[in-house]
């Protein structure tokens, strides 16, 4: 008998270990001695049109090309040093780099062999390239496009009032031209005017088209991208009229088949709400997109864009009053279909909270 009791204290103490580790506990009111209860993440729910700018850090090579020497050869510094597209100059004989001019001065002010400190993925190498001097204009180049900036439109995910955080579009804002993603330099999180919605099609995503305002005035500045958002810090509390108060955020063993909602702004610039139905939900054990498949149901939302279209990404998606994820992408030959992203994923990688 005192062998049961003693294995039964073991296993009771096991468990309010874990809930003790699991988050903060709270006793339960007007019972002191009761079971803790653990206290649940809450967040502001997005669904706003937002503006992201940012510039990017290092510059972005977006394309190659041979040059013509003044002796009528041609040739492509760049590429014979093993340069790639998608690569990012830091540095140009240790001089840092944050604008595409900066490349063509400093070139031009060695006029000699040049070495560039250059990152590609996660690994910084450094190379040696010597210019070629133009035989159209005199400049001495490495035959290399480079671009520094870029802009677009997104929705917000959510705001976290705990800390002044937010997280938009659940996906990372990559380069067209190279696929890469971009690394952030500075950035701001802008109001943005939707303008026309484009209606999705097959082979056809649509788009939001809309235009930045209030850019004095920026909602917060960007000090993350990745491939699950972009993140930053938001300079003054965001609110969603639809909700007076924050809500839970759902696990993602709380998502379910079936009905939810997403919270997107169109053409009327109100936040929405549309129903959505969840097709799929994906076994995920480490951050990873596409998540879940959903299918938009909500007869207004397909009249006016057919679905899902660009500049919808981010849009939070809502089930049982628990925020649980974000839009993410589209189907081409399918726009009324596409994939949401846990909310717990974008929360991890945001690295600008406590996991």
């Amino acid at each position: 008998m005192k062998e049961t009791i003693k294995k039964g204290t073991l296993i009771l103490c096991g468990l309010l270990i874990a809930i003790g580790v699991a988050g903060k506990v709270l006793p339960q009111e007007g019972n002191p001695a009761a079971a803790p209860v653990v206290a649940e993440k809450v967040l502001v729910p997005g669904g706003q049109s937002v503006g992201v700018k940012m510039d990017v850090r290092g510059v972005l090579i977006v394309g190659l090309e041979e040059i013509e020497g003044k002796n009528g050869e041609k040739v492509n510094p760049g590429l014979l040093s093993g340069l790639q597209i998608g690569d990012i100059i830091m540095e140009i004989n240790g001089t840092e780099v944050y604008r595409a001019e900066e490349v063509q001065s400093l070139v031009n002010e060695a006029r000699d062999t040049v070495k560039l400190k250059v990152k590609r993925n996660q690994r910084i190498f450094t190379v040696s390239i010597s210019p070629v001097e133009s035989g159209e204009d005199g400049l001495y180049k490495l035959g290399i496009w480079v671009k520094d900036k870029t802009a677009g439109i997104g929705t917000l995910t959510y705001y976290d009032p705990s800390n002044s955080t937010f997280g938009a579009l659940g996906h990372g804002i990559v380069d067209p031209e190279t696929n890469s993603i971009l690394s952030v330099e500075a950035g701001v999180l802008l109001q943005s005017q939707v303008q026309e919605v484009s209606e999705g099609k097959n082979g056809d995503p649509g788009e939001i088209r809309g235009i930045f305002y209030h850019t004095s005035d920026p909602l917060g500045k960007l000090e993350k991208n990745n491939g699950f958002g972009v993140f930053g810090t938001a300079y003054d509390p965001i609110e969603n009229p639809l909700y007076e108060k924050p809500i839970a955020v759902g696990t993602r063993d709380q998502v379910e088949l079936g009905r939810a909602y997403i919270l997107s702004t169109l053409s009327d610039n109100e936040i929405k709400r549309f129903e959505i139905e969840i097709e799929k939900i994906e076994e995920q054990d480490s951050p990873e997109d596409k998540s879940m498949v959903i299918r938009v149901t909500d007869e207004e939302l397909l009249e006016e864009s057919g679905g899902i279209v660009q500049g919808m990404s981010g849009s939070p998606i809502i089930q049982n009053d628990r925020i649980i994820g974000a839009v993410t992408h589209v189907f081409l030959k399918d726009p009324q279909r596409g994939y949401g992203i846990f909310i717990e994923w974008m929360l991890e990688e945001s690295n600008l909270v406590e996991k």
